[in-house]
Order: structure tokens, then sequence, then C-alpha cells
């Protein structure tokens, strides 16, 4: 039966809703805890913002998103039947195939059933007393849990230019970070692109296909050179 207890902090705790272990993200690191977390026999709460898996591969979405390191790379090697089972389409991988990996893991391995999405964890509190975490939603909602850890990675966080006026800029503008699921059109339009790293080269190289006139403001310069192995390569 549920019961609460009073916390060092004043809140009230219901500590009939108490975990192992809280993992904060359902991306790749994310979605591999549970699992190894799982096999060890612990129960396991995984909070995730979004509303499905994939972590950086679910939010970043922008035109030309793929992996600029070999796709066999990200590829979980805890199971050898997944191995076996998944091959890649291209040597470099899109987003939409890299979603779709996560997604195939999670449904193969039944993680769905630990993973609450919608679910942004705004504050933790260490208990000395009975040595847990008290971790606290967006929408209140409160947990208890004996460890935590933090899969958000170092991309779930947008960095917004602090230009004068961007806040009243009546165009359209998107993030990199934040990219809408619909798709935007650049064709025929003026389009400024801020950023010249790995994010800035993809976005650049699609959005130049059919946009009216493209502007490209680099801060630092930087190099890129074209892979020399064959996008369709497939490896096990």
């Amino acid at each position: 039966m549920a019961s609460s207890q009073r916390l060092a902090h004043g809140a009230e705790l219901d500590t009939g809703a108490e975990f192992d272990a809280a993992i904060i993200g359902a991306g790749v690191s994310g979605l591999y805890q549970l699992y190894k977390l799982r096999e060890l026999g612990l129960t396991v709460r995984v909070f995730e913002t979004g509303t499905g898996v994939g972590g950086t591969w679910y939010w970043n979405r922008y035109p030309g998103a793929r992996f600029d390191s070999e796709s066999w790379t990200y590829g979980y090697s805890f199971s050898q039947e997944l191995l076996d089972e998944w091959n890649w389409e291209e040597h470099f991988a899109a987003q939409p195939e890299t979603e779709r990996y996560l997604n195939y893991v999670a449904d193969k391995f039944d993680l769905r059933r630990d993973i609450q999405c919608k679910s942004r964890l705004t504050a933790a509190h260490y208990q000395e007393d009975t040595r847990t975490w008290d971790v606290t939603l967006e929408d209140g909602r409160r947990y208890s849990t004996r460890f935590l850890l933090t899969a958000v990675g170092v991309l779930s966080a947008a960095t917004m230019p602090t230009i004068p006026g961007v806040a009243t800029f009546q165009g359209q503008s998107c993030h990199t970070h934040d990219w809408p699921k619909d798709p935007v059109c650049f064709a025929g339009k003026r389009v400024a692109v801020i950023g010249t790293g790995a994010t800035g080269v993809q976005t650049i190289t699609e959005v130049a296909k059919t946009a009216g006139h493209l502007t490209v403001f680099q801060r630092t310069p930087s190099g890129a050179r074209p892979c020399t192995t064959p996008r369709s390569a497939r490896r096990r």
C-alpha cells in the first residue's frame, strides 16, 4: 500500500512510487543503461522529455542530419542477435534511419514499459537519512530512487545566438536542435545559416539545393572534406 513521508525540504513524497534506479533521458545511452540495469534485476524508470525515444536522433531532424562517424560504431554490441538482424542502409546513416534503429531496439527488448515520455525532470534532492534521491518532474509528480543516472548527453540544450532583435524577428526561423517535424520549404527564399560546425555544414549542403539565396555566417573557419567511402556501403 502506498504511503507518504515528509522530506527534509518540506515536500511530500509518494513512497509507493519507488525505483531502484532512475535514468534521465531515453537516447542512445539511456536505452543502454535501462537494458543493463534490468539485467541486474533492478527496477528502473526512465524519464524522457520528448514524446519518443532517440535523444539527439529524436530532436535533431534538421535537413542533412546524419552520422559523421561510421554507422556501425553507433550500433549496440550487447546482443549478437541484434547485430545479426540490423543492416545499416548507409555507411554514414541519416537521422531517420538512426531514429528507426533506436525505436527498433526499444521494441525488440520491450524497453518502452519502463520509459515515461513527456516527463521533464526539474529537480533532484538526495536524502541522507534514506540514501535515496527525490526527483521532481515539471508537472509536479515526485518519485524516489536509490540510484540516479543522467543520460542527457552534451546536446540536450539549445544555444540561441545573442543577436539584438532576434526576439522580435518577424520572419521564419528554426533552430537545428528543435527542428519542426513538418517539412520547411526554402525554395526561392533568402536564407541565412549561422554556424559552420558539423551541424552547420550538413544543413548548408541541403538548404543550398533549393534556396533562392543563401548567406552563411561563420565565426571561426573550419575544414570539411568529402568522404571517400561509398555511402551505400553496408556493414553488419
